[in-house]
């Protein structure tokens, strides 16, 4: 096993500035990746979702609205737990900037037009997240720290 690619990828600073924006970010997308997936909130599903994606040229549609949904639902739920932060947070951070060119450049910035500012926005939420990592109150720090130093995990076990 390769620890240096998974303490890399769990690093993260010892802050408190990444909590407030994975549980906002993390909650928003999980809500409109169950849209997607499960039509829960209002959504449509996946066969809805995927006969729209088709509409607008994404396609295959409803391949399309399972990588979406998929990634802002299971992605959303990494942001919450601090688990996997920022190659979740990468991934959020693409479906956004896809999204923003596929269906609200067109219309300008605001939300009133079905622009773009709500995707602009979690975009740089993911991608402020992909920077620093899940924080102080994060399963990656807990992980890396564990990595870092197994003998502390070792000694809370015989305790």
């Amino acid at each position: 096993m390769n620890t240096n690619l998974i303490q890399n990828v769990l690093r993260t600073e010892d802050t408190l500035s990444a909590l407030p924006l994975r549980l906002t970010a993390g909650l928003i997308f999980v809500a409109h990746g169950a849209q997607k997936l499960f039509g829960a909130f209002g959504g449509y599903g996946l066969e809805g979702t995927g006969q729209w994606m088709a509409s607008i040229g994404l396609e295959p549609g409803y391949l399309m609205a399972l990588m979406a949904g998929g990634a802002e639902f299971f992605g959303g739920l990494a942001l919450i737990l601090g688990l996997l932060t920022r190659p979740a947070s990468a991934v959020l951070a693409i479906t956004m900037i896809v999204a923003i060119f596929a269906v609200h450049a067109g219309n300008g910035l605001f939300m009133s037009n079905n622009g773009y500012e709500f995707g602009l926005a979690l975009a740089g939420m993911s991608l402020a997240l992909f920077f620093t990592g899940g924080g102080r109150f994060s399963l990656d720090r807990a992980l890396a720290d564990q990595l870092d130093h197994p003998e502390a995990g070792q000694l809370a076990a015989s305790a």
